[in-house]
């Protein structure tokens, strides 16, 4: 029986903190009509899903790569490096439960350079369960991370824009300078 693992990656385009990316595998019996592209889910339906996901997937696995390799190797090689990473867990996880036959669908048109069959797809986390929910979990994960960076540094506002590009935030950059979850290499930081 072929396993798909879905793939996906939450937080490319932000000026702050870590990249994340999650693999997940799906029972057949899992309850689909929770899962959707995790841009679309408000944060509480993301939250309840994650729980569910977490209980009832196969197997699931999170990764993420910080802001100083992002800034070493660029955003797409650490975002694909995440997916590779998370992809070997869930593999890892399958194996042990006796499943040996996987493919990979990742989201998105760059192939993670992962040692089983991939294919990406297009617009995936809208089309493909396994990756709406990879999305999630990655998601999630990010959120959370970002969430706690605002406790540590208050004054960047994380808690409202995750470290995306706002307003709010190139101000906070401009009055306070970088702090140490800044992707210095990205437009917007590296000129302040």
């Amino acid at each position: 029986m072929n396993v798909i693992i879905g793939t996906d990656e939450a937080g490319r385009g932000p000026l702050a903190g870590p990249v994340y990316a999650a693999a997940v595998a799906l029972p057949d019996d899992f309850p689909f009509e929770i899962l959707n592209d995790s841009k679309k889910m408000t944060e509480k339906a993301r939250e309840r899903a994650e729980i569910i996901i977490k209980e009832k997937a196969l197997a699931w696995a999170v990764a993420s790569i910080g802001p100083e390799e992002i800034d070493k190797i660029n955003i797409l090689n650490a975002a694909l490096k995440a997916m590779t990473i998370s992809c070997g867990e869930v593999a890892a996880k399958l194996r042990e439960k006796g499943y040996t036959d996987f493919k990979v669908l990742a989201d998105g048109n760059r192939m993670p350079p992962v040692d089983l069959p991939c294919e990406t797809v297009v617009k995936g986390d809208s089309k493909i369960h396994q990756i709406m929910a990879a999305s999630i979990l990655a998601k999630t994960g990010r959120d959370r991370y970002m969430l706690e960076a605002a406790q540590k540094w208050p004054q960047y506002g994380f808690e409202k824009h995750k470290g995306y590009p706002t307003a709010s935030h190139y101000r906070a950059i401009e009055e306070y300078g970088p702090c140490p979850i800044h992707r210095l290499t990205f437009k917007g930081v590296c000129q302040r």
